[in-house]
């Protein structure tokens, strides 16, 4: 059986465990999906069965077949790349049939494990459904609002009566016309400022500020949970660690019993193997969910630490479904 891994070139992370997994004698391919249809091809038969069958090649002599392939790990976001001598809307319309096409063959292989299921992982990029859901395995959740109307954002944020921050619905990392913008949590400092017009023009999400202790990153896969606590030192990477990681430092913790099972209901409420949640812990003591990244990287605090994130991720891919 194969262990197929969808990763951009040069992939670090996936190269470490594929590695491993083959140092297990586990079979694995690697393929960049942005090869498709240029240089990687896919040839599959639906013939009176429920599973598909045919191959996956590339130029480089890459040859796969779909029925021995027991796992699949999306890495990341790789667009395909169309041809350019294509008008926009054909490049528009080869692509979505190229994501229907190469990623529904694979998504619909039988008895096959997703890390994580396409569309698990597509409901889960959904925060408000990641704070609900968390709310109602038991974990904490910050005090949130979500709207695009501004009065009802300050009176929110009046009666409230606490600090509280701006926090994007889709990420850090955000396209601006041939630029790439980083938006990161902000606190937001003067209540009045809501009240600009520009509010308005989509949907904002704000949230109390948690007085923090210090934050945690947690990366489950499967059932192993394994805790990092980050320490920052600078006034951005305290607002937002992800801003200045030379301001941070990392020590292995112990998640209590209880935290880690509420962690684990709600990798299954979500459909999820693997998540890489971001905590808080408050001044108070208690643990506050933040959110979880399906896709989240884990290579740094590997490398940090020293944790077996490598082996646990091989271990549930050389297992499969």
């Amino acid at each position: 059986m194969t262990v197929l891994m969808l990763a951009r070139d040069g992939d670090k992370v996936a190269e470490r465990v594929a590695a491993e997994l083959r140092g297990r004698g586990t079979s694995v391919a690697q393929v960049n999906p942005s090869d498709f249809p240029s240089r990687l091809s896919m040839g599959a038969q639906l013939n009176g069965s429920s599973s598909w069958t045919g191959r996956i090649r590339d130029l480089d002599g890459l040859d796969v077949e779909l029925a021995g392939i027991s796992a699949v790990w999306q890495r990341g976001i790789t667009p395909f790349v169309m041809d350019a001598r294509m008008s926009s809307p054909e490049r528009a319309f080869a692509y979505g049939e190229a994501r229907r096409g190469f990623g529904g063959v694979l998504t619909a292989l039988k008895d096959c494990l997703w890390v994580n299921d396409p569309v698990a992982a597509a409901r889960a990029e959904y925060k408000p459904l990641q704070l609900a859901e968390a709310a109602r395995v038991g974990l904490a959740v910050p005090e949130t609002l979500i709207t695009s109307d501004a009065r009802i954002a300050y009176d929110w944020a009046t009666q409230l009566r606490r600090p509280i921050i701006y926090k994007p619905l889709d990420g850090v990392v955000h396209a601006d016309e041939g630029r790439v913008r980083i938006l990161y949590t902000a606190p937001v400092t003067d209540r009045e400022s809501l009240l600009d017009p520009a509010f308005g023009r989509t949907a904002q999400m704000l949230q109390e500020r948690v007085p923090k202790a210090f934050e945690a990153r947690v990366t489950v896969i499967g059932a192993e949970v394994f805790a990092v606590r980050i320490d920052a030192t600078s006034t951005t990477a305290q607002e937002d660690w992800r801003s200045d990681y030379d301001a941070l430092s990392y020590s292995v913790i112990h998640l209590p019993f209880d935290v880690r099972v509420k962690l684990l209901r709600l990798m299954a409420r979500l459909g999820l193997v693997y998540g890489a949640f971001d905590l808080i812990h408050d001044v108070s003591g208690r643990w506050v969910f933040l959110e979880v990244n399906q896709r989240g990287e884990f290579g740094w605090i590997a490398d940090t630490t020293g944790l077996a994130i490598y082996s646990a991720m091989a271990d549930l891919l050389e297992k499969g479904k």
